[in-house]
């Protein structure tokens, strides 16, 4: 994690601009299998102008998560509500919503068509929403703010022509040609050098600070949360275990998962937390603290000597709100 200061500077307006609100995804057992649920009761607000790292392991359910608040996935209950409205399902009304909420991909190389210029790939959401404009004014635009600079010297060039950050530039061009209000990024500097990870992300703070554009950057990194987000919210096994600003997150972990998570960096004090086993199938999520499996504090005998061994292992916790003070959902945490 780097030492640097923490890079959110803007405050956020107020109100959420995207919320979530007991939202819980399932899907069928294989061949009648109990039902896997992903996301298993969450709440989660972003405001407009903020900047949100959503982090956790793999498998966790934070892209499933950001796939429901794109509208790709419905919830199976709970809702989504952009702009205090509930969002709308049906085919007009999403495609209405994508237009103010776009996506960013890990793999830029897999989110552009390679038999499709520069131009063609940032101008596709154009032609999708029938843009009445000046397309050719737009594209440039998009591509200008987002680095690529003079834009007409890309307009004919194709993605196999292009470094991996300036094809990183061009999917994230491709998402501000429609003047998105919030983008759902995932990973999106994981596969990107690290000489050109630092430029996208001061990229993405650029475009909060001079366009207000809100972001979910969904992501297993916590260095890379340190150096972009203004509020964190980790998920383990389908549900938010704690959140706050990632000063506080960062700096003084309340959840032993995230301890864990944070043991790991370099320039982390002490020995690295080793959790033992994977996550557990979310069908088969353990009752009482969903972690308590796994969790070092447990297995110490530290959550014995507090008193809350018992309730970590038989009570479930409540979901965390999704607004933004400091929550943390674990029962030895909040009995120190």
């Amino acid at each position: 994690m780097s030492t640097q200061e923490p890079a959110s500077t803007a405050p956020a307006t107020d109100g959420a601009l995207l919320t979530a609100d007991g939202l819980h995804i399932a899907f069928p057992g294989r061949r009648g299998g109990p039902t896997a649920r992903a996301v298993d009761g969450v709440d989660l607000d972003i405001k407009g102008g903020e900047i949100v790292a959503l982090v956790g392991e793999s498998g966790c359910g934070k892209t499933t998560l950001a796939r429901s608040l794109l509208g790709l996935v419905p919830p199976t209950s709970g809702k989504v509500t952009f702009g205090g409205k509930p969002l709308d399902y049906s085919g007009r009304a999403l495609k209405a919503y994508r237009k103010r909420v776009q996506l960013v991909l890990q793999d830029p190389s897999g989110s552009l068509n390679p038999r499709h210029t520069v131009y063609d790939a940032v101008a596709e959401g154009l032609r999708i929403h029938g843009y009445a404009g000046d397309e050719r004014e737009a594209v440039a635009g998009a591509l200008s703010r987002a680095g690529l600079r003079p834009p007409e010297r890309f307009f004919l060039r194709y993605p196999h022509e292009l470094s991996g950050g300036q094809r990183q530039r061009v999917v994230i061009a491709g998402a501000l040609v429609l003047e998105p209000e919030l983008i759902v990024a995932d990973e999106p500097v994981a596969s990107l050098d690290a000489s050109v990870r630092g430029e996208i992300l001061a990229l993405l703070l650029r475009l909060r600070d001079e366009l207000g554009l809100s972001a979910l950057v969904v992501t297993h990194d916590l260095g890379l949360a340190w150096n972009i987000a203004d509020r964190v919210a980790v998920m383990y096994l389908g549900r938010i275990v704690e959140t706050g600003t990632v000063e506080e997150v960062l700096t003084s972990p309340q959840h032993p998962y995230t301890q864990a998570l944070l043991s790991v960096l370099p320039e982390a004090p002490g020995a690295p937390v080793v959790l033992t086993g994977e996550p557990p199938d979310p069908s088969r999520i353990p009752g009482g603290c969903r972690f308590h499996a796994r969790c070092q504090v447990l297995a110490s005998g530290e959550a014995e000597r507090a008193g809350v061994a018992d309730r970590c292992r038989g009570e479930d916790l409540a979901v965390l709100s999704g607004a933004g003070e400091t929550q943390v959902a674990c029962h030895w945490a909040r009995a120190r």
